[in-house]
């Protein structure tokens, strides 16, 4: 709760000059939903954002320190979140822009999951730059809950778990690749 009040405040902050971030990859069609969701969640963190936030993580804390250095390379993360009351409230089209944008040049999309019987799909895809990183969008839909996160800028697969919990990304367990309930709402 707290680190969600902070964002919330510096993000208000420089509300300005972020109006434009929205349309990163095909997010600004999903503001709608926020109208009809229970929950919404809206993190948009640009370079000098995210250099603001992380003066925020304490250096004494090995956990936040490595958050720290990995967030200093990285352009930008953008998180929305809806949770529904009901089914139907959203539909797939509303998805449709992020995935197109996300079939450019240089993305590929590395897992692809469909769940017949609840309804959920499940999407990660990556853009690399020669043999870097650069790149990762995560779609997750469920019937009641959609959830978007785009990470931009370089980074190591394997520093990715670091982001989980913190600046809006949701933790991902060890054993599986989906996001633990309640993950990424309230930071440490």
């Amino acid at each position: 709760m707290k680190w969600r009040l902070t964002a919330g405040v510096v993000a208000a902050m420089l509300a300005a000059p972020l109006w434009a971030l929205d349309e990163i990859h095909g997010m600004a069609g999903l503001d709608r939903l926020a109208a009809k969701a229970k929950e919404a969640v809206d993190v948009t963190l640009d370079t000098s954002m995210l250099q603001l936030a992380s003066g925020f993580l304490s250096p004494n804390d090995p956990d936040q320190a490595r958050v720290k250095k990995l967030v200093a390379k990285l352009k930008g993360v953008y998180v929305r979140s809806f949770e529904f009351d009901r089914d139907g409230e959203y539909s797939p089209s509303d998805v449709e822009g992020i995935r197109a944008s996300v079939k450019g040049p240089g993305w590929t999309r590395i897992v692809g999951v469909k769940e017949m019987k609840g309804g959920e799909d499940s999407e990660v895809y990556l853009k690399k730059d020669g043999n870097q990183l650069a790149g990762i969008v995560v779609i997750v839909a469920e019937p009641k809950e959609l959830t978007v996160v785009d990470i931009d800028g370089p980074i190591d697969p394997q520093e990715l778990s670091e982001l989980g919990g913190h600046m809006g990304i949701p933790k991902f367990g060890k054993s599986q690749g989906k996001p633990e309930k309640g993950a990424g709402k309230g930071d440490q």
